[in-house]
């Protein structure tokens, strides 16, 4: 009698697979993203990017600047979308849940503004799929926090619709 195949993914990929269904919730319509918080093997929150709670959506012209023409990376202070890694967290605090110490999920990596709450929150472990904004400053500053940074090899890109 032979075994049968085991072919369940392993948990990094069980809970990115998730974040990529989380992504295609998000609002804006620039870039899809999600951040899903993760204990003891739970989902305790999730989190798009998007306009915040009570806001016109961003694909519904809610944002300015995501309506706009301006290139990647700029006029960034005008936009009023919040990042996935934001609204993972503040949906949690929302809830009155504990992030200390949970795994943070995301399909791309955190940006040095993201990376200040992941660290602020006790977030101890971000796993991500693509490259955002990841440069040294942003590596540096989690990991002198104490915060497990690594990139899972292979994620599928969730694009907008």
């Amino acid at each position: 009698m032979s075994k049968p195949l085991d072919d369940r993914p392993d948990w990094d990929t069980y809970f990115m697979d998730i974040a990529q269904v989380v992504a295609r919730r998000g609002n804006c319509c620039r870039r899809k993203v999600a951040a899903v918080v993760v204990a003891d093997h739970r989902i305790i929150s999730t989190g798009y990017n998007g306009t915040p709670r009570g806001v016109r959506n961003c694909c519904d012209g809610g944002c300015a600047r995501c309506a706009s023409d301006a290139p990647s990376g700029t006029d960034l202070t005008t936009c009023i979308c919040s990042h996935a890694e934001e609204n993972a967290i503040t949906q949690a605090a929302y809830h009155g849940i504990r992030l200390r110490g949970a795994t943070m999920y995301v399909t791309i990596s955190p940006c040095l503004t993201c990376a200040k709450m992941i660290i602020n929150a006790g977030i101890a472990e971000v796993i991500y799929g693509g490259d955002y904004a990841f440069n040294e400053q942003t590596r540096s500053l989690l990991a002198e926090a104490g915060v497990t940074c690594r990139k899972l090899a292979t994620v599928p890109a969730v694009t907008a619709a």
